[in-house]
């Protein structure tokens, strides 16, 4: 049975990748993208979306802009991160399509036509998926389920010592998030791919090699990691292009901060969730987001013993398999990028 998914993202590499992943998975039935600002602007994302889906094939994935920005704050984009288009040194052609409006509104009407039948994965702040709860307070029971990649418990931020950048970018959007959740039954209670999880899930230039060899690139095609900075792929296959591009950007940015030449894909875990593709544990917990300012805005706190008495909104997932996430992301690509060749 198809798994049919709503995607809200914020693209970025990491949700380059999950993007591209997804698409590359016969069973998924990407039904829309919202855009949301993160990483960059909401019409960058949205552009990056459509020519991601125009260099799959897939270019009739409605792709809607929602928000323009955070529900209270300044909106603060990732260029040191992600590159100033969002996709670091890769550059596709444009779209040949203008993205669609009303994301949100999209998104609603959708779950109210198929009660039951659709995932939301969101990778991205929660800005607009806030506002589809406030405009259908009854998401939750209409969702079949709920992925977010966001937030860090017990375990260090990557944008503060405590917070999580999607989380910190919109902590109103997160805290009505999980607020909404709050009480429902364990089934529905969204899915939370936390950092501790998905920092595990770290890309090493040999998943890139091995990806440009399953896809049927020639060993000489590809530029490595000794390569100077900014240095673009030659590989013949256009998506292992795309890829290496983008995630060579990544990678330079991760050792920069002194965190090795890898790459930690956040996105690509929490959409093999919602596909269904990997094993995982999780455990139920309720969430509270820190919203004041000061130096622990965004800051996500998990009660997992039930000492606050309050009801739970969230299972936050515990325990994944890396190689095994790899041995599927990287086959499943290459298999698309080889299609498309």
């Amino acid at each position: 049975m198809a798994e049919r998914i709503l995607f809200d993202n914020d693209t970025g590499i990491d949700d380059a990748l999950a993007l591209v992943y997804l698409l590359s998975q016969d069973q998924v039935d990407l039904v829309s993208i919202a855009s949301t600002p993160g990483n960059v602007s909401a019409e960058q994302v949205a552009r990056n979306n459509l020519a991601l889906l125009q260099l799959c094939g897939r270019p009739r994935v409605p792709v809607a802009i929602g928000a323009d920005g955070p529900l209270e704050i300044p909106l603060v984009t990732t260029p040191e991160t992600h590159g100033p288009q969002g996709l670091g040194y890769a550059e596709l052609p444009a779209p040949g399509q203008a993205p669609q409006t009303g994301a949100v509104d999209r998104w609603v009407e959708a779950a109210r036509r198929n009660p039951g039948e659709l995932t939301a994965l969101i990778t991205a702040p929660l800005t607009n998926f806030a506002l589809a709860l406030r405009q259908e307070p009854r998401l939750p029971e209409l969702l079949k389920r709920t992925v977010i990649m966001g937030g860090s418990y017990f375990y260090q931020g990557n944008t503060t010592p405590t917070a999580e950048w999607n989380t910190h970018v919109d902590p109103h959007a997160a805290a009505e998030v999980f607020a909404a959740f709050e009480g429902q039954p364990e089934e529905r209670l969204p899915i939370v791919c936390a950092l501790e999880m998905t920092e595990r899930i770290e890309l090493q230039p040999g998943h890139v090699e091995r990806l440009a060899r399953e896809a049927g690139c020639a060993e000489p095609e590809l530029v490595w990691p000794e390569d100077p900075e900014g240095t673009r792929s030659t590989a013949s296959v256009p998506l292992v292009r795309a890829l290496s591009d983008a995630l060579r950007f990544y990678f330079e940015f991760h050792r920069r901060y002194d965190q090795g030449y890898i790459a930690h894909v956040h996105d690509v875990f929490a959409a093999a969730v919602a596909a269904g593709t990997v094993d995982y544990r999780t455990r139920t917990a309720t969430v509270h987001v820190e919203t004041r300012p000061g130096p622990l805005v965004g800051t996500t706190v998990a009660d997992y013993r039930g000492l606050w008495g309050r009801k739970p909104n969230a299972k936050i997932v515990c325990w994944n398999d890396p190689p095994a996430v790899f041995d599927e992301m990287v086959g499943s690509i290459a298999a698309l990028a080889r299609r498309q060749a």
